[in-house]
């Protein structure tokens, strides 16, 4: 089976963790974010992967190589300028010599484990042009809605629906950005034109073959924000969603490298990078991610937070609820918490207070006590 996945969005939403680093291949727990949707489709019989790239294309290729180590065959196709997401599909049939007959088309922002293998073979029994892989949610006013009749066949859409337009419908279902098509769909999309697949080819399908495969029970998380991404991070420690960090974790739910000298305490879930170091009295976890060469100091505390590569987080400090890019610098008895995001090689002073929700970018160099938030 093939697939295309689209990956050309720059990740402003999670920027500054996306300011140095494309979002595919951001660290998620303990591997770039897109080895998870890689991993979970080779599970579906995917082996041959078309990456759609815009932002930072070098990047992506340096980080997960020709796919060999990861049991699939990768190839690259860079967008020459934003083309939507139909005339993102179009150009990589035109670039790779033709897609296949059948091929899957996927979102790359996603985190889930759909059962894709489900997916497909309703498409083959319907005999579908296209198969919308489809998420139940509880609030729809932000999303659009997918409506289907009782034979599964799409009837129509509604884009962030009013109260209203709810009345009658007893679930709500939105595209998961997993999509099974047919080579057919591609003589909809005209060449060298900014195309969505989203506003103007699933309405042309409907009536002519469009479905909903419903996947009641997933889990489907589109990983945007940084709330989502400590979200998605805080599951995969859980086990909420299936993934290979299960394995990593085993029965006790962490993983701490051989070599992490801990005199303080770890508390499961947690994954603890080779390299770190957590000084006497300090405490780590539960929910926690430390990537390699953290350094914890004396009496420090790290709650539910992803503290990436190279940090150190000085003596009494607090970091809670919060994600630390590469190489930044805690000072002695910082807190940090609420959502605050610290990017690349920030300094944040001893007795700073950051919390809200803000956004320190990479390079910041914030004097002992500048910020009491």
């Amino acid at each position: 089976m093939q697939a295309v996945i689209l990956v050309g969005g720059e990740g402003t939403r999670l920027r500054p963790l996306t300011s140095r680093q494309p979002k595919p291949v951001i660290t998620l727990v303990d591997r770039p974010f897109l080895v998870y949707m890689l991993e979970w489709l080779r599970g579906h019989g995917v082996q041959d992967v078309i990456l759609s790239c815009g932002f930072e294309p070098t990047r992506v290729r340096e980080a997960l190589g020709d796919g060999e180590q990861l049991g699939l065959k990768l190839r690259y196709v860079v967008e020459p300028e934003p083309r939507g997401t139909a005339g993102a599909l179009k150009y990589a049939d035109e670039q790779v010599g033709g897609l296949a007959e059948r091929f899957l088309m996927l979102n790359g922002d996603v985190l889930t484990d759909v059962d894709v293998t489900a997916q497909i073979a309703q498409h083959e029994a319907t005999g579908a042009s296209g198969t919308l892989g489809l998420v139940p949610v509880d609030d729809p006013s932000a999303y659009g809605l997918v409506l289907c009749d009782g034979t599964r066949a799409v009837t129509g859409f509604l884009e962030k629906p009013a109260p209203s337009q709810l009345i009658g419908i007893d679930r709500y279902y939105i595209s998961a950005g997993i999509y099974v098509l047919e080579r057919s769909i591609l003589d909809l999309i005209p060449s060298g034109e900014n195309v969505s697949i989203e506003r103007s080819i699933w309405p042309a399908l409907v009536g002519e073959g469009l479905y909903g495969s419903h996947a009641e029970s997933a889990y489907w998380m589109d990983i945007g924000t940084p709330e989502r991404y400590l979200q998605g991070t805080f599951d995969i420690l859980e086990g909420n969603v299936r993934t290979g960090v299960a394995e990593l974790l085993g029965d006790s739910y962490s993983h701490v490298a051989e070599d992490v000298a801990a005199a303080g305490r770890i508390v499961p879930p947690a994954v603890v990078g080779a390299g770190s170091t957590i000084a006497a009295g300090a405490h780590v976890g539960a929910l926690v991610v430390l990537g390699q060469n953290v350094t914890v100091g004396e009496n420090a505390r790290v709650e539910r937070s992803v503290v990436l590569d190279g940090v150190t987080i000085g003596a009494g400090a607090e970091v809670v609820d919060c994600i630390v890019a590469p190489g930044a610098v805690i000072g002695d008895g910082a807190v940090l918490r609420g959502g605050a995001v610290i990017g690349d090689d920030v300094r944040v002073g001893a007795g700073n207070v950051l919390a809200s929700g803000i956004r320190v970018f990479p390079d910041t160099d914030l004097p002992p006590g500048a910020i009491k938030f």
